[in-house]
């Protein structure tokens, strides 16, 4: 699975927000069973509810963080604003998906306003169940620092796409 990060590192998610890792967990991101692809594009009126999210490793004893931000908050050219916090879910059991965990930070429908942005989704093993913390605030959110905090280690996997705003023309 090593490979796998490989797309991570092209689109600078390995670098803004994760340091390199060997992906160890399958992870299957699905909005309406669009499959989340690393670099490839959805429009936001396509995301607008949360989606499946499906963990393949692990067992019924080990349980899961997920947490998808957008480290491009205002703009990609300038995100001085990143990252900014779309959705914690904590305590997911292995073999299982998301639905089956404790959302602690409700999802967020990306909004992007100016250029394209990435959504990332990242995944980690919890060391025990009902251990994370939530964060004070959407904003400013850091993916290692949130990870440290809560003794989350590093990532066992990771997707994301990109969105941009869209224009009327667009949506059709």
């Amino acid at each position: 699975m090593a490979r796998m990060s490989e797309p991570l590192a092209v689109g600078r998610v390995i670098g803004d927000v994760l340091d390199s890792f060997t992906p160890t967990t399958k992870m299957i991101v699905s909005y309406n069973s669009k499959l989340v692809c690393n670099g490839h594009e959805l429009f936001p009126s396509a995301v607008t509810a949360k989606p499946r999210v499906e963990i393949q490793g692990g067992d019924m004893r080990s349980f899961f963080t997920l947490v998808m931000t957008d480290p491009d908050v205002p703009g990609p050219s300038d995100p001085y604003l990143k990252e900014h916090l779309h959705w914690i879910v904590t305590d997911i059991p292995g073999t299982t998906d998301a639905t089956f965990g404790r959302e602690v930070v409700s999802y967020e429908m990306p909004r992007p306003n100016i250029g394209i942005h990435r959504f990332v989704f990242v995944l980690f093993m919890q060391k025990r169940r009902q251990s994370v913390n939530p964060p004070s605030s959407r904003d400013h959110f850091n993916t290692r620092t949130f990870a440290a905090e809560n003794d989350l280690g590093v990532p066992v996997a990771a997707v994301y796409f990109n969105a941009q705003r869209e224009t009327a023309a667009r949506r059709r």
